[in-house]
């Protein structure tokens, strides 16, 4: 049942909870807080009285104020990562209907042609991966040859140069006879998604959110956390330490949280899964080309 594999999982993830880069993160800047509280309790309790009048109402503005920036924050890095993910579910799709037409226009004994659209159709999907990585790997181009690997290589646009390689191909085929001209068309319609696609990622990669904008945030929120003890001191002793401490842990989880999804490309543990993504392509377009994967995947 879906809500025992749910409670299962909770162990796991309590295992797993220390291990995330971002929770350690946000781990060694609570205890910095935590530090800067119970220095400010030990001085205000045992040695003198901080005289820091602060109004109340004016500190829930400011929480408000900053609870709103938070959500749009949050809300324009996951726009960011969720049409990242709908481009590369596009991508998938894309990829299997492609290997269907195909399929459906080679006659029964193009062996070879099937291999060549399944390795390569695959090839796209790893070089894109890899490009907005900024690092193409090679070693996962199981079965492209050397010669076209060195081709690839020498440019400075992996997936561009993979997409016109099955272009030319299938204009090759035009010219010897073994699909139609006008056949051509139907194929055409989804290479040309692949280079939507890969525009489309390029742009989510290279306009990233505002570095002023993020800072801002940042310098927002540690100001609302450098002040909130001085209202809680007189009233919580030292509790204030654990309370300001939760504060921190919600704010500056929150703003985390936004930094690691706006970048949906990378190698975070909240980032997509381009690896398990690409090898879906892989798997797909194989098995609908009736083509045997490459020993080296799955």
């Amino acid at each position: 049942m879906p809500f025992l594999a749910g409670v299962r999982e909770i162990p796991r993830s309590i295992i797993r909870f220390h291990k995330s880069e971002a929770i350690k993160k946000l781990l060694r800047r609570m205890l910095w807080v935590g530090f800067y509280t119970g220095l400010l309790c030990f001085v205000q309790i045992n040695f003198m009285k901080l005289e820091v009048k602060i109004d109340t109402i004016f500190i829930s503005l400011l929480g408000t104020l900053l609870s709103l920036l938070l959500v749009f924050r949050t809300n324009t890095a996951y726009d960011r990562f969720w049409e990242g993910r709908k481009l590369w579910g596009s991508l998938i799709n894309q990829s299997r209907s492609f290997a269907m037409i195909v399929n459906a226009l080679l006659p029964k004994d193009a062996d070879q042609e099937r291999k060549y659209f399944a390795l390569h159709l695959s090839a796209f999907a790893f070089c894109l991966k890899g490009h907005l990585r900024d690092n193409v790997i090679w070693q996962e181009l199981f079965g492209i040859s050397d010669t076209t690997i060195l081709r690839l290589k020498e440019k400075l646009h992996a997936p561009n140069a993979i997409a016109n390689e099955i272009l030319v191909h299938l204009f090759d085929l035009v010219r010897v006879g073994v699909i139609s001209e006008s056949s051509v068309r139907n194929v055409k319609a989804h290479h040309d998604a692949y280079v939507e696609i890969t525009g489309a990622c390029e742009r989510i990669k290279r306009t990233p959110i505002p570095h002023s904008y993020g800072f801002y945030i940042q310098l927002f929120i540690l100001a609302y956390i450098g002040i909130l003890p001085f209202l809680l001191i007189d009233k919580y002793g030292y509790y204030t330490i654990l309370a300001v401490m939760m504060a921190a842990y919600a704010l500056m989880g929150i703003e985390m949280i936004a930094n690691e999804i706006e970048e949906p490309f990378g190698l975070d543990a909240n980032d997509l899964p381009l690896d398990q993504m690409s090898k879906t392509i892989r798997l797909n377009v194989h098995e609908i080309l009736g083509v045997d994967l490459p020993n080296h995947d799955f």
